[in-house]
């Protein structure tokens, strides 16, 4: 089976020879079928001839046009906590990937749905209800009728165009922004680019990893879809390392320490630089698959390595780290995962602004 690595190196171009040329032209061609559909479909939204339900609430998508890792679970904490203030009974809407449980689920489920952003989001978001459900009406249905929910943030929502929303915001990754510029499966596009009209505001994420030149770029090709466009800059900010018992360990004593990295994310290349930028000496490092499901093997060979590598740390994501089986992490060598917030950097105002107007707006029509 081919691992996302080589995949991304297939689409890119890096990889090179007959076979990954001809694998390029067969994704290719299946990208246009994948192209017909997902215009058809926008199409048929757009003049209403599929149904878009509204719920009884207050609803802020946040997705994205692009496959990995762009920074979506960050920014609904984010947002969460940001609207903290306004003291409005908030859900996050999720489907959960892979989720254990079928059908709809609450945060009263989550030992049965501890899977990668649930998980975070219930454990970084207690004053929000989260609603597990690949469904997002039926999800947004239960928050409103179940919880009293008049505030709801849906995450990964852009494509889920059957659920009426208010506000949409993107995320774009600087580091991968456009997806190689093709489709599924020839590139990371889940759509076209021009699909960011439909989008209220666009949040360019892992901005200091790329140059001012590159930002530049990206913006200049964001307002040339839709001029008008609300655009901010935002980085991952690590706060701390934290233990399996919950203890922190501060960046500044992260400095100069021996790491053995490892991840299964959308976007390792992001993480890896991140460790680097910290001032800490990566040893050794493993990749796997976005959402990889971790065996007790991989618990071994990780240990094994790091052992071998003399590493003081075993650190990965919160997302991973959320995917261990935490009772079985008894070595020498801690495990621990890189805790990090979203910051706005430039563009914030902008932002809380058209959330402001637009919740004051729904508040009068109530």
């Amino acid at each position: 089976m081919l691992e996302q690595s080589d995949f991304r190196k297939i689409i890119s171009g890096r990889s090179g020879g007959f076979t990954a040329q001809m694998l390029r032209i067969f994704l290719r061609v299946i990208s246009r079928a994948y192209w017909f559909v997902v215009v058809l479909r926008n199409y048929l939204y757009s003049k209403e001839w599929l149904k878009i339900k509204k719920a009884d609430a207050m609803v802020i998508s946040v997705g994205n046009i692009t496959t990995g890792g762009t920074g979506k679970t960050p920014l609904v904490i984010w947002l969460c906590k940001n609207l903290q203030q306004e003291k409005i009974p908030c859900a996050i809407l999720t489907r959960g990937y892979k989720t254990q449980t079928k059908g709809q689920g609450t945060r009263d489920d989550r030992r049965e749905t501890k899977i990668d952003e649930p998980a975070i989001l219930s454990e970084m978001c207690p004053q929000a209800q989260v609603i597990i459900n690949p469904d997002r009406a039926a999800g947004a249905k239960e928050a409103v009728n179940r919880f009293g929910a008049k505030l709801l943030i849906m995450d990964d929502g852009f494509q889920h165009r059957r659920l009426a929303r208010d506000i949409d915001i993107i995320t774009i990754d600087a580091t991968r922004p456009f997806g190689y510029d093709r489709l599924l499966p020839a590139g990371l596009l889940r759509e076209p680019a021009n699909s960011l009209k439909r989008a209220d505001a666009v949040i360019v994420t892992r901005s200091n990893q790329v140059s001012e030149s590159r930002l530049n770029k990206i913006e200049a090709k964001i307002q040339k879809v839709k001029q008008d466009m609300i655009i901010a800059r935002a980085v991952h900010s690590p706060v701390c390392a934290k233990t399996t018992d919950g203890k922190e360990i501060s960046i500044e004593r992260l400095k100069g320490k021996k790491i053995f990295a490892f991840c299964g994310i959308g976007n390792p290349d992001a993480f890896i630089n991140t460790i680097g930028e910290l001032g800490a000496k990566i040893v050794g490092s493993k990749i796997y698959d976005d959402h990889y499901q971790y065996a007790d093997k991989d618990i071994a060979n990780i240990c094994g390595e790091a052992t071998n590598l003399k590493a003081d740390l075993i650190l990965t994501t919160q997302k991973d780290f959320s995917r261990l089986p935490i009772e079985k992490l008894r070595t020498d060598i801690p495990f621990v995962y890189l805790a990090i917030e979203l910051k706005i950097i430039s563009g914030e105002d902008a932002i809380t602004r058209l959330i402001k107007n637009v919740l004051a707006g729904k508040m009068v029509e109530k």
